[in-house]
Parts: C-alpha cells; sequence; structure tokens
C-alpha cells in the first residue's frame, strides 16, 4: 500500500503531491507554505521549520510525514518514537532534488509520472543553459540569502545561478550545508569581490535593493553602480523543490539575459 494521510513539514513535498495531482492524500503542512496558494487554504498547517505540533500531527494519523534537512531531525525523532513513519531528505544540490522529487513520485506510486514530469524539467535547464551558453559575458553575481549578517547562498542556487548564465562570487560557500558556514564576516569581503549583479532572497522579510546600495563602501560596487540589484522572493527559489528548478532558475536567467545585453 502506497501511503494514504502524508503530512509534508515543508513546502516543496507539498508543491510537488499537487503537481502530481495527488493532494488528496496531504492531511497536514507547513505553516510557510505558500506554493501552491490554494494548499494553505485547504489543508491544516501544523508545523514551521524548527518546530512542530506533534499532537496535532498525531491527531491526524499520518502513515507517513515528509521533511527536509537535518535541522528538523528532533522533529523526526518525537514522531518516529510515536510510532510514525518519517522520511527526511537532505537534499542540497540541484541532481539532489532531482532524486528527492523521484523518490517521493515512486514512494506514492507515480513513479513514471515523476520521471516524465521531472525529464521536463531537465529539458528546460538545459535549455537555459544553451542559451546560457551563447552569453559573450557571463555576471559575477553575489546572491544574498540574510542581510545582517551577510550570508551567501546554497549550493542548489549557485548551481541554478551557473545553469541560468551567472557565476557565483562565493563558491566556495555554497558547498557549505549549513547557513552559519556562509556567513560572511565582512562586507569588504563582497566589495573586494565586485559583484556585477547582487540578487536577494530572505525568508520572513521583504528585500530592499535601496538598502544595499546605501550600504557604506558599497557606492563602486558594479552592481551598485549599474543599479543591478533585484529580489527574487523566497519561494521561487529557497525551497529544494519544484519552484526552484522552475520559476527560480527562470528569474535568474531572465535577469542575467537582461544584464548581458547591456554588458555583452
Amino acid at each position: 500500500m502506497t501511503p494514504q494521510r502524508i503530512v509534508c513539514l515543508t513546502e516543496e513535498a507539498t508543491e510537488w503531491l499537487y503537481l502530481l495531482g495527488q493532494e488528496a492524500r496531504i492531511v497536514g503542512i507547513s505553516g510557510y507554505t505558500v506554493r501552491p496558494r490554494r494548499a494553505r487554504e485547504e489543508k491544516p498547517k501544523v508545523s514551521a521549520f524548527l518546530t512542530a505540533k506533534i499532537d496535532k500531527i498525531l491527531a491526524l494519523k499520518p502513515d507517513c510525514v515528509f521533511g527536509f534537512s537535518d535541522l528538523q531531525a528532533d522533529i523526526a525523532a518525537l514522531l518516529i518514537r510515536a510510532g510514525v513513519q518519517v522520511t527526511i531528505f537532505n537534499q542540497r544540490s540541484v541532481d539532489e532534488i532531482f532524486s528527492m522529487l523521484y523518490q517521493v513520485a515512486a514512494m506514492v506510486g507515480h513513479a513514471e509520472q515523476g520521471l516524465a514530469t521531472l525529464a521536463a524539467m531537465r529539458a528546460e535547464l538545459d535549455a537555459i543553459a544553451k542559451r546560457a551558453a551563447g552569453f559573450k559575458r557571463r555576471p559575477r553575481v553575489y546572491f544574498e540569502e540574510w542581510d545582517e549578517p551577510h550570508m551567501s547562498t546554497i549550493r542548489w542556487v549557485s548551481e541554478l545561478m551557473g545553469i541560468a548564465g551567472g557565476d557565483d562570487v562565493f563558491p566556495e560557500l555554497a558547498l557549505q550545508p549549513m547557513g552559519r558556514e556562509r556567513i560572511i564576516a565582512s562586507g569588504q569581503t563582497i566589495v573586494d569581490r565586485a559583484p556585477d549583479i547582487v540578487i536577494g532572497s530572505l525568508c520572513g522579510k521583504k528585500f530592499r535593493p535601496e538598502k544595499v546600495a546605501a550600504r557604506a563602501g558599497w557606492q563602486d560596487v558594479p552592481a551598485v553602480r549599474h543599479g543591478q540589484i533585484f529580489e527574487i522572493k523566497s519561494a521561487d527559489i529557497l525551497q529544494p523543490g519544484p519552484a526552484a528548478l522552475t520559476d527560480g532558475v527562470a528569474q535568474l536567467h531572465r535577469i542575467f539575459s537582461q544584464w548581458e545585453s547591456l554588458h555583452g
């Protein structure tokens, strides 16, 4: 039997099950879920990211719980001790996202449909990479995942930037899985790497380009000088699931293409 009562502790599994037409199986979701929008209206919210309403989850009698990240290990342990089947994925790269999505599709008995959908996503990524290969110049990009302190972005975003035609100015930090390991101690370090484009995506608050432009000592950064500071909503790029592989990378490519048309 495939699971019939699923709780999703993060958004990406919810979005994926909706895309597969399997939303009827979902009995509980994360309160941070925004994709798809209708999920917020249809499903009980039972968790944040680091916390969950264990009693509420158990009352839903789930036969499967999906989560993301070792940061949810404590939640998983409580549910496992209560006899619930829990699968925590730890995807940090584009390939790992594809693997996670396939595994979820297979677990709900829709492996072939999942493979077909993922193949279409792969084909679009390949098409974007092919278009980006025609750039005469690739922009150097600082992607800010948090502003106080400055934090550079995670691996899948860095990889998607590469596919979309840009080069991460902190590729060594992208390999670090935890946010605290991607903190940039000094803003001067960012200035020294002279990004052509700055993109911000902050979970829980709005990224404000005008504040970036006003940072002390940033006036000569190419991105500031040329007004190349943008926001991508966190739900579109910082969830390691379908959104990042579709809307997120498309927004990156659009920003990079516009820059290249001016500077290529």
